[in-house]
């Protein structure tokens, strides 16, 4: 089987009327949260400095860079606002597949659109659901006895580019041969290490933003005629092709293409609550509901173990980093801090990620507490679940295990939850927008299958 024309064949073909009302529903709600997230990313390190990038480089004013109300080209304002969304953590992710899929996808289809002029809101999630579930089966086809962050990669920029560029195409209306050629021609172009996680950089949150700027890239590259590699997933008679190349074709063909049209895997993305690594969820789900069932607080604290499988251990015993943060992206990714802020300001929001708030001394002596331990049992292709252990100071201990976090696909946030979220994220931009434009975005958004021009939307994020 050529899986790669199936996929480009799928991302052409399938109508509006194919996709599952869920499934519209779901990255309905995906479009809200991305934007929640990207308006309060405006002022996150490593945005202003792109945006001054993208203005400096000038160029066709095609497409808006959110929060700025600068355009420049899509793929440049693709690159700007993925990097945007992604750049508090705070952004939506398939659990499973471990990719992060709003980043990529929003700040692609909505550069795209602007691009074209005039897209509908049907088309736009379109593309949203199509590019989305290709991406998480690309995550969840990888690897699939354990995964593809253990193969030292980002699996949210790697597939992104493809993802993206699959958005990107369908909006532009290619057809087969040359969606074939915009995804070969993204696969070129792949990459996106996860090492920047341990060394507390923002490449990490730049990464949706150089798959964007691909994806994007590579489509208006296959519009006009240049080709690509047209085996770009590999397969039985070709050895090249993403998994071959990245994860030495240790892959499910299987996984890859069950029930493909039919099953649309954006309906299993979940939405964040706390503005961190998705990890550290299920520890801070049972860290809150200690603190409710037995009145916990944290001077009453003598000690604590958080318990998990492998993929989460360096997040819980990573070393000083973990507890005393040398920047947030080392917050974001820790345990220890998560926990220890649950337990000292009794919320983790955005005002527990900043510069000032890292160095809170009343959290870093808690989460010196903090005491790591693997559990391979509780290994998962995926966020697996968290057991946080607190003995107090009187001798007593409590436990308490959490699989089916908050914002997981068993225990599902809203699109009223993420409209909250957007609420709480507004006023962070740049330039806050009015509570009036604030309800007006949300509801442009709920009802996006009826809306004639996504401009619309756009034009108030400005």
């Amino acid at each position: 089987m050529n899986e790669s024309r199936l996929f480009a064949d799928y991302l052409v073909n399938t109508k509006y009327q194919d996709i599952s009302g869920e499934a519209i529903d779901a990255a309905k709600k995906e479009v809200l949260d991305s934007l929640a997230t990207a308006l309060g990313g405006t002022t996150k390190p490593g945005i202003p400095e792109m945006v001054a990038l993208a203005k400096e480089w000038g160029g066709t004013e095609q497409s808006t860079i959110f929060g700025y109300g600068f355009k420049c080209p899509a793929p440049v304002a693709a690159q700007v606002n993925g990097s945007m969304i992604h750049a508090l953590d705070y952004d939506d992710g398939h659990p499973v597949s471990l990719t992060h899929i709003g980043c990529v996808a929003i700040s692609t289809s909505f550069a795209a659109a602007e691009r074209m002029g005039t897209v509908s809101g049907k088309e736009l999630l379109a593309a949203i659901v199509l590019g989305g579930d290709f991406v998480s089966r690309m995550g969840l086809a990888s690897k699939p006895g354990g995964s593809a962050l253990g193969a030292g990669w980002h699996p949210t920029t790697l597939f992104g580019h493809l993802g993206a560029a699959a958005e990107a195409g369908r909006i532009f209306k290619l057809d087969i041969d040359k969606m074939l050629d915009a995804l070969g021609l993204a696969y070129h172009q792949c990459g996106g290490a996860g090492s920047g996680v341990g060394d507390g950089a923002l490449a990490k949150r730049m990464g949706p933003g150089f798959a964007a700027k691909a994806g994007i890239t590579a489509a208006l590259m296959a519009e006009r005629g240049i080709t690509g590699d047209r085996h770009f997933l590999g397969g039985d008679e070709f050895k090249g092709g993403i998994f071959n190349t990245y994860y030495r074709g240790d892959y499910d063909t299987n996984i890859l293409t069950a029930d493909l049209g039919k099953r649309f895997e954006n309906i299993n993305i979940g939405d964040k609550p706390y503005p961190c690594c998705g990890f550290t969820h299920p520890f801070i789900d049972a860290t809150f509901t200690l603190m409710k069932k037995y009145g916990i607080k944290a001077d009453q604290v003598k000690n604590i173990t958080a318990r998990g499988g492998q993929m989460v251990y360096g997040m819980i015993a990573g070393g000083e980093a973990k507890v005393a943060p040398r920047t947030i992206v080392d917050a974001q990714f820790s345990v220890p801090w998560t926990v220890a802020t649950a337990l000292v300001k009794g919320k983790v929001t955005l005002d527990s990620f900043t510069p000032q708030s890292i160095k809170d001394q009343d959290v870093i002596v808690v989460a010196r507490k903090v005491t790591g331990e693997l559990d391979n049992t509780m290994n998962r292709h995926g966020v697996g679940p968290g057991r946080v252990t607190i003995t107090t100071t009187d001798g007593k201990q409590y436990v308490e295990e959490v699989e089916n976090f908050l914002g997981s696909v068993l225990n599902p946030m809203s699109f009223d939850d993420c409209a909250e979220k957007f609420r709480e994220c507004a006023p962070c931009a740049l330039k806050p927008l009015p509570s009036a434009t604030v309800e007006k975005i949300i509801d442009l958004v709920r009802r996006l299958d009826e809306v004639d021009d996504i401009g619309k939307v756009t034009r108030l994020l400005g």
